[in-house]
């Protein structure tokens, strides 16, 4: 089964954090934090749709600009969450550019940006037409753990200490849906994007009269969305994906780590530090190598990838893989 979702670092793990997230068979991708862009293809930023950012250091933010100027003049609209002021942060970035020229482009980018709370979620729209200045006051809802949701993923978030607030995220396949080639040859259907309109019905939990016009050798017919999913589908669970940033190994902030990563498919956890210098790790709130493998060990992922290594470890990447991977199994 071809998973949905296909993870990569942005960059090497002594370089930028940041964590690209493409969909399968949709020109469609997600980013966790948003340090340096450069080593990303511009096909591949033009296909973000959403940005979750862990916090506003420079090494996690200073990405926005080369993301802004390839986005600019196109018809797009991003979103982008984070820790509270990341509204401000990115009003700032925003105010610090002249707009003059914006109504000489046909299309219009727009930003909405929200603030993670720690009951609600503050966004802020930031549109190109209106020379990103603010036209509308910001909006408010209600949040219990889910930052963003749609039919078929929802992204989770969680604030760790890191001397500020960090959020850490992780993205959920409610279910993947495969489709069963032989299935459909042995009704005569031939692949399209009825398909993917068929996978969004069933997203939509439909209603025992709900249908579908799908095409077939006597010209196109109805068919009932439920019975369908029995005749040509296998449901199975969903992927999970987990981004853990820059956060300290400390009693409030282990229990929110294990919690959001259980079970993950593949977590990406930062290791900045050997624990031969967990005395340094812990005074700058990050995570030695160990600790993001006890982390993981406890969670059960299934996967396990590093990143945010110091540059003082520079040719030593294998020692804080293998520091990682002894915990991850010692521990399990």
């Amino acid at each position: 089964m071809r998973p949905c979702l296909r993870p990569r670092l942005v960059n090497s793990p002594f370089d930028d954090p940041g964590l690209i997230v493409s969909f399968l068979y949709q020109r469609r991708a997600m980013l966790f934090d948003l340090g340096n862009l450069h080593a990303l293809p511009a096909r591949d930023i033009l296909k973000i749709s959403h940005i979750f950012i862990s916090h506003a250091h420079m090494d996690h933010f200073i990405g926005f600009d080369h993301l802004l100027r390839l986005m600019l003049g196109r018809n797009k609209q991003i979103a982008l969450f984070g820790p509270p002021g990341l509204i401000a942060n990115v009003g700032g970035k925003l105010a610090a550019y002249t707009w003059n020229l914006t109504d000489n482009f046909k299309y219009a980018l727009k930003l909405i940006v929200t603030d993670i709370h720690s009951d609600t979620l503050v966004s802020q729209r930031f549109d190109c037409q209106h020379r990103f200045q603010p036209i509308t006051p910001p909006t408010h809802r209600p949040f219990s753990g889910i930052a963003h949701a749609e039919p078929a993923y929802q992204v989770h978030a969680v604030a760790l200490d890191h001397g500020t607030a960090s959020m850490a995220y992780n993205l959920r396949e409610r279910f993947h849906i495969n489709i069963r080639p032989e299935c459909l040859i042995a009704r005569h259907l031939t692949p399209g994007p009825w398909i993917q309109q068929f996978k969004h019905a069933l997203y939509q939990q439909p209603s025992a009269d709900a249908s579908i016009c799908i095409p077939g050798p006597g010209g196109a017919r109805m068919v009932s969305v439920r019975a369908l999913a029995d005749q040509i589908a296998l449901i199975t669970p969903g992927q999970k994906i987990c981004y853990i940033a820059d956060a300290g190994y400390t009693p409030a902030n282990i229990p929110k780590m294990t919690q959001l990563a259980k079970d993950a498919d593949h977590l990406f956890i930062e290791a900045a530090f050997a624990h031969r210098h967990r005395s340094i790790a812990a005074q700058k709130f990050h995570l030695t190598a160990r600790q993001a493998g006890i982390i993981a060990a406890r969670a059960q992922a299934k996967q396990l990838t590093l990143f945010h290594f110091s540059p003082r470890y520079h040719g030593q990447a294998d020692m804080l893989t293998a520091e990682a991977r002894q915990a991850w199994r010692s521990c399990g």
